[in-house]
């Protein structure tokens, strides 16, 4: 048995409290809203995911003392605009060598760090891995079988973690890759809110297969230049979580994009679905990643123009559809010219 907490008390983060605690592991969750940690010890139920009960014998707190001492591992389960302020809240506390497991996707846009590198920034003396993967919280926290991937340094930190989390619903894998995990799960949610809007101007099956499709070719060909491994976005924490992501309602970033789609503002759009949705934070930084390496995002392109620069959502679909003519894969060589 293992001595866990949950840094965040979201959905996500008590999806996973409650998988944990299934796996017979001591559970502690902290958030920094005394509203929130009064609602969990009252009810023992998230407000978001109603019907899951949390069991008597999970602790709710916001002490940050209790939230870290003597824990074998901390999951960072708040939302990606509080990673930097939560890793350097509980900085001083975190002994060397305490596992450090980021759940939270997003990419900082004024530093353009990815969320594991502004913990090991603000915590240099902790073990930093991530986990990700086609997970979302009301599924999992009700036991519906999926699987996902641990990214680590190190072979035998990514096996611990693979074993305290997984079970018969939740398949665990581990991989080398922590940057190519992070990124596929931040750029997808900016691919996410392009086929919701889609969704929202009343677009069919084959525009979402499109966008899907494409929307990884996108992500790979940044994320490969970055320095992440052409494979992972091949795999659930690339085209796996892509798929969840555009396909689900339970998705607050596809969420978000049918309003948009249906004509609200981004600002409009996010109050109505009530949750931070991350693809908004990571869309400006996707692009100055684009430029920074050099590499062409049309689609993320037309999402930032539609967000942040008025763009009609019809007029930037129309766009993508008239660029220049290209060829899909150009590695390929030709038999005749």
């Amino acid at each position: 048995m293992a001595n866990v907490s949950i840094l965040g008390g979201g959905t996500w983060g008590i999806a996973l409290a409650v998988l944990l605690h299934h796996n017979g592991h001591k559970v502690t969750v902290w958030s920094a809203l005394e509203k929130e940690v009064e609602m969990l010890q009252s009810t023992h139920e998230h407000k978001m995911l109603p019907g899951v009960k949390l069991p008597e014998d999970m602790v709710f707190t916001t002490d940050d003392r209790t939230a870290v001492e003597g824990k074998d591992m901390l999951i960072m389960a708040v939302a990606s605009a509080f990673t930097r302020r939560t890793a350097n809240r509980f900085s001083k506390l975190i002994v060397p060598g305490q596992k450090i497991v980021n759940v939270a996707k997003g990419i900082e846009e004024n530093t353009l760090m990815t969320l594991s590198e502004i913990i090991e920034e603000e915590i240099p003396q902790a073990d930093v891995a991530v986990l990700s993967g086609p997970t979302h919280a009301e599924e999992v926290s009700r036991g519906i079988p999926t699987t996902i991937v641990v990214g680590a340094k190190s072979r035998k930190t990514a096996e611990y973690i693979q074993t305290l989390f997984m079970n018969e619903v939740f398949r665990v894998y581990v991989s080398p890759d922590i940057l190519g995990i992070e990124l596929g799960g931040s750029l997808k949610n900016v691919v996410a809110l392009a086929a919701g809007i889609a969704d929202g101007l009343g677009y069919g099956d084959n525009t979402k297969a499109a966008l899907i499709t494409r929307g990884i070719t996108e992500i790979a060909r940044l994320g490969t230049a970055m320095g992440g491994k052409f494979e992972t976005f091949c795999g659930l924490t690339g085209i796996g979580d892509l798929i969840v992501t555009c396909a689900s309602m339970h998705s607050r970033n596809r969420r978000a994009g049918i309003l948009i789609g249906q004509g609200r503002t981004c600002e409009e759009a996010m109050k109505e679905v009530q949750m931070v949705v991350e693809g908004v934070y990571s869309a400006k930084a996707a692009m100055q990643l684009s430029k920074k390496y050099n590499v062409q995002l049309p689609i993320i392109e037309q999402v930032n123009a539609v967000l942040f620069e008025g763009k009609s959502a019809d007029q930037a679909v129309k766009d993508l559809m008239v660029r220049d003519k290209k060829i899909e894969v150009p590695e390929m060589g030709w038999e005749r010219e």
